[in-house]
């Protein structure tokens, strides 16, 4: 298979639906007891409503949607702390897009750059150390988060600042890595989860051996996924099919373009510029070890956190999610996005609460764009 239109074959898409259903029965799963599967990433979630799987699956199978939203896990004291660089006198703050109406405390980057905050969109952090370039008497930050899919952009960003010496540049680095949270879901007695559909992305970057430890330590299958309906259906059908015969174990349906061992260039560049946090704050998940990164003690000159004085340099600090707003629980797959009292009332896409509903990515705002959820249930 080459083309787009290959991975969206109705015909084959059927098939497919047929073997997730008998394999579903030989398991013996059913709507009041049903086989969990969680989709960790957020493009995954977005792809499972864009293209109605959810509603063309049998009722025996459940997806839960995970914490796999970089925008969406981060928590209001990391935007508020943001929001405070930018409003420093001589600042540049710069971001993707998506981040730009993410809500802190106070206000969003969207909200402070309509308070005269000199904030600018960028679709790489290159750009932004172009800006540093040419405003010299300026410091220019880049807002970096992300999981390990963007991470590599952020280190070599770096490493060619250091190069040039351009110490007028630093990033705000809010970067997460996918395996420790996953631990944090397996380890929660009230979670029960069956098995994995696995990040595509950021596998393409670490390989799919970081998750072992899923097959190995806590006996559920993972199956690496790429994004198209087929992609997922397939890969839907590879975990309920280890389900069935009682394996545990780590497969790559996404292996064209996903190699086992990852991206070494890319897992290189991360090793020499980042360090795992002791821990870092997860929106919904509160802190968990060892699964963000800093930037290390030899490239402290770019990393803003150093450079302004601020967020885990100062401690770490709670700030509580707005009333009603259950983005947590959503999340870390406990409710559904239509069981928030907020959902699509006090939030929508056009007025955020919560982080779900500002990305596309995120699972409130998935539901709330293509109908996701079985309406019978919604009333």
């Amino acid at each position: 298979m080459k083309y787009a239109d290959e991975f969206r074959d109705p015909v084959a898409a059927r098939g497919v639906l047929a073997a997730i259903e008998r394999v579903t029965d030989q398991i013996g799963a059913t709507k009041d007891k049903p086989v969990h599967i969680m989709e960790i990433c957020g493009g995954h979630t977005h792809a499972i409503f864009r293209y109605g799987l959810d509603k063309l699956t049998p009722p025996g199978l459940e997806f839960i949607h995970g914490p796999g939203c970089p925008v969406c896990v981060l928590p209001m004291s990391r935007i508020d702390e943001c929001v405070e660089i930018a409003e420093r006198p001589g600042v540049i703050m710069t971001t993707f897009g998506d981040a730009m109406r993410v809500p802190g405390r106070r206000k969003s980057l969207i909200q402070a750059k309509a308070d005269g905050a000199d904030i600018r969109m960028v679709y790489s952090p290159l750009d932004a150390l172009e800006l540093a370039r040419r405003n010299p008497d300026r410091e220019v930050v880049f807002f970096g988060l992300g999981f390990e899919t963007t991470t590599p952009s952020t280190a070599l960003t770096i490493l060619q600042a250091a190069a040039d010496n351009q110490t007028n540049f630093s990033i705000f680095c809010n970067h997460i890595t996918v395996p420790p949270p996953i631990k944090a879901l397996l380890d929660d007695p009230h979670m029960v989860l069956d098995g994995f559909v696995g990040p595509g992305h950021v596998s393409m970057v670490i390989g799919i051996h970081p998750y072992d430890f899923i097959a190995r330590d806590y006996g559920k299958p993972i199956v690496v996924a790429g994004f198209e309906p087929l992609d997922l259906l397939q890969s839907v059908l590879m975990v309920l099919e280890q389900i069935r015969d009682g394996r545990a174990e780590v497969e790559n349906q996404y292996s064209r373009v996903v190699p086992d061992d990852g991206n070494p260039v890319s897992i290189t560049a991360c090793a020499e510029v980042y360090e795992p946090r002791p821990s870092f704050e997860w929106r919904g998940l509160g802190e968990i070890d060892a699964s963000g990164l800093r930037i290390r003690p030899k490239y402290a000159a770019y990393d803003a956190e150093v450079k302004f004085g601020i967020g885990y340099g100062k401690g770490p600090r709670a700030v509580a999610e707005p009333e009603g707003c259950r983005c947590g629980d959503v999340m870390t797959g406990r409710i559904k996005p239509h069981a928030c009292p907020q959902f699509g009332k006090g939030c929508t896409p056009e007025m955020p609460l919560g982080a779900l509903m500002v990305s596309s990515e995120g699972a409130c705002a998935a539901y709330y764009q293509y109908g996701g959820l079985r309406l019978e249930e919604a009333v």
